[in-house]
């Protein structure tokens, strides 16, 4: 017969039910920039869980305070709780019985000098005193009730130890209510040792739990969740114990017999602690910890502590995410609110979303070699958020219209299409102006007070051709680059670029080339994972080589030459293919290098270098080399790189001269263009 799962309720975690989807742009730019940095996006995305973003906690801040609230514990709090108690009931038991002896006139003169003398004369240890006055006979029955009250606490106190909130219950607890406990022990002990044997049935446990589930509020649904229950705050118990000192352990274990004023439960006690120890070996049974604070602790609310203490260790490990296959889903939700409160619950519910809807939406996915890479999505999402970032640069610088270059792009053909960024087509005034009353009307607005445009009014002229272009980004990467925090503004830039053009110029031909001690294309992918890695060359030869073959490849585009560097050529390549170095730049090095950019500027090639860093050598020699080519050199701040070069092959696409400034250049063209509203 199918066991009847009885239904739990609890008061509601989750945090705001209505909030809306997490947000995976902040995460991905995170991510995108660290693996960008080298790291790999599986650890990009740990980064980012562990950092969290501007308005939610990472997985640090929750560990910080778990952390706190461990110290806290240890700090605030000390183990001789139980003992404090009970020498605070014997003394006070002494302090009646003495007085009550005083005034006791009845009371034979002999007999009350030997009991003075024995009251005199207890031992100094708490427990052997409690032990030496089990027998005594009292003359105050205030003090044979205060005496009575230590064997209540001590045995309120032991089975508190293992049934949490027993002390309470067991508060004023009649003899039929310590019977009830001894027969509950007794049916415990005969349940477990059947199931040590393997005889036990289902059956067993409903019975059980029929006759004694009062006594255990945490609802177990089988004899393993009882296990698990038990076996915890048992093991939290015996780890209380092997933090007391010496001294404290021996006073307990001595007073322990007097507990409810029957050694049978000690018995059952310590056989039900070997049952469990037997049925869950892995729990920390040894384990101890040094309270160092001033509020003493009880055996039953010590043994929480312990336990509060393994809860918060078991969250510390989860929240390092340190360990193989771990995950998010790993985070034990329920212990977060209870050991910290529901907002860390809601952090943490929220972190996992977000790890879920990363691997989810397409952005990551794992290789055939179990690691996890970015996709194209993702490529083309962070590439975007890049493109938005060059282009509020752009657009914050000046802002007068160039209307000579407003058709550049081709005849217009008299269609019309919403504005997208990278458009250089001119506007069309009437369409984005209806487009705008339109919409106002529609939002329940009014035109009197006039017409406010926003991005999504604005239509431009389509034309029936554009002038292609052929490009090729050639970037620096030796390891100067990443020593002087220039590699992942050099990815980034080339991202922007790459996510321009194949998102909006289509028709133009675009080849990354990293250049070190030698040259290679590079897919953006490829470009954007690479690591920098110590290999002395700076080949701008070979790249040149390289570029030259792409242009020739396309000769009825635009030639365009974007070259990002930080350095002179220090290689170049032999007839036989080998990498010859030198440093300094030995002139033959140079002299390949200056060759083929002058086959380039034979091709036609619009040219630009972006100088990196402010070495006079440098930048002596670049613009020399410039002026071969009438080229144009661009020193762009490092924050300003993306921006610098994305306006160069935008003013090359449109055929600007190369004499005026990318500024003087791309300040107009964005400003007219409105991308303030994007």
């Amino acid at each position: 017969m199918a066991r009847l799962v009885r239904p739990r309720y609890g008061r509601y975690a989750g945090g705001d039910p209505l909030a809306p989807p997490v947000d995976l742009s902040e995460a991905l730019a995170a991510i995108g920039e660290d693996v960008m940095a080298g790291y790999s996006p599986d650890r990009a995305m740990r980064e980012f869980l562990r950092r969290g973003g501007r308005d939610q906690a990472g997985l640090d801040d929750l560990a910080r305070r778990v952390a706190e609230r461990r110290r806290e514990i240890l700090d605030r709090n000390n183990l001789d709780g139980t003992l404090a108690e009970v020498r605070e009931l014997l003394d006070k038991a002494l302090l009646q019985e003495r007085a009550q002896l005083a005034r006791d006139v009845d009371l034979d003169d002999a007999d009350r000098a030997f009991r003075e003398m024995q009251l005199e004369n207890l031992p100094a240890s708490t427990a052997a005193a409690v032990n030496e006055l089990s027998s005594y006979d009292w003359q105050s029955r205030e003090a044979r009730e205060d005496f009575e009250k230590i064997k209540d606490l001590l045995g309120r106190e032991l089975l508190d130890q293992r049934f949490k909130g027993m002390k309470d219950a067991l508060e004023n607890a009649t003899d039929a209510d310590r019977a009830a406990i001894n027969e509950m022990l007794t049916d415990l002990n005969e349940l477990l040792d059947k199931h040590t044997r393997g005889e036990d049935t289902p059956e067993d446990f409903q019975d059980f739990m029929a006759k004694h589930g009062a006594f255990f509020p945490e609802d177990p649904q089988d004899i393993d969740e009882l296990l698990d229950a038990m076996a915890q705050r048992a093991a939290a118990a015996q780890r209380m114990m092997n933090s007391m000192s010496a001294e404290q352990r021996a006073e307990l274990a001595q007073l322990s017999q007097q507990a409810f004023g029957s050694p049978e439960l000690m018995a059952s006690l310590a056989q039900l602690d070997g049952n469990l120890q037997a049925l869950r070996p892995g729990e920390d049974w040894d384990g101890s910890e040094r309270f160092d604070g001033e509020g003493g602790l009880g055996l039953g609310d010590g043994t929480g502590a312990l336990q509060d203490l393994a809860d918060l260790d078991q969250l510390a490990d989860q929240l390092s995410q340190s360990y193989g296959g771990a995950r998010m889903d790993d985070l034990d939700l329920d212990k977060l609110s209870r050991q910290l409160d529901d907002q860390a619950a809601v952090d943490a519910r929220t972190l996992q979303a977000l790890e879920q809807a990363l691997r989810d939406s397409g952005t990551m996915k794992r290789g055939s070699d179990g690691q996890l890479r970015l996709t194209p999505q993702a490529m083309r999402q962070l590439g975007k958020a890049l493109l938005r970032d060059v282009a509020e640069r752009m657009s914050g610088r000046q802002g007068q219209r160039d209307l000579d270059r407003a058709g550049a792009a081709g005849e217009r053909s008299g269609a019309t299409r919403e504005w997208a960024f990278g458009d250089t087509e001119p506007w069309d005034v009437t369409r984005t102006v209806t487009n705008a009353v339109l919409r106002t009307v529609a939002e329940g607005g009014s035109t009197a007070d006039g017409v406010r445009l926003r991005i999504e009014d604005v239509e431009v002229q389509e034309t029936e051709a554009r002038t292609q272009a052929c490009v090729a980004l050639l970037v620096d990467t030796s390891f100067s680059m990443a020593m002087d925090g220039r590699w992942v503004p050099m990815k980034r830039t080339a991202l922007a670029l790459h996510t321009l053009i194949t998102s909006r110029f289509r028709g133009d031909a675009l080849q990354l080339i990293a250049f070190g001690r030698h040259a290679q294309t590079m897919e953006i992918e490829e470009l954007t994972g690479l690591d920098a890695k110590y290999d002395k060359g700076t080949n701008l030869h070979h790249a040149l080589l390289l570029a030259n073959r792409h242009f020739r490849k396309h000769p009825n585009a635009q030639p365009v030459l974007l070259i990002v560097t930080d350095g002179e050529p220090t290689s170049h390549l032999e007839p036989d293919g080998e990498v010859f170095f030198s440093y300094p730049p030995h002139p033959v090095t140079v002299a390949h290098a200056v060759r083929e950019l002058e086959n380039a500027g034979r091709l036609g090639a619009q040219t630009t270098f972006f100088r990196l860093g402010e070495d006079p050598g440098l930048a002596r020699f670049i613009e020399s080399m410039a002026r071969r080519v009438e080229g144009r050199v661009v020193a762009p701040e490092l924050d300003d790189l993306g921006a610098a070069v994305v306006g160069s092959y935008l003013g090359s696409r449109g055929g600007q001269s190369g004499s005026t400034s990318i500024r003087d250049q791309m300040g107009g063209w964005f400003g007219s263009r409105g991308y303030w509203a994007g």
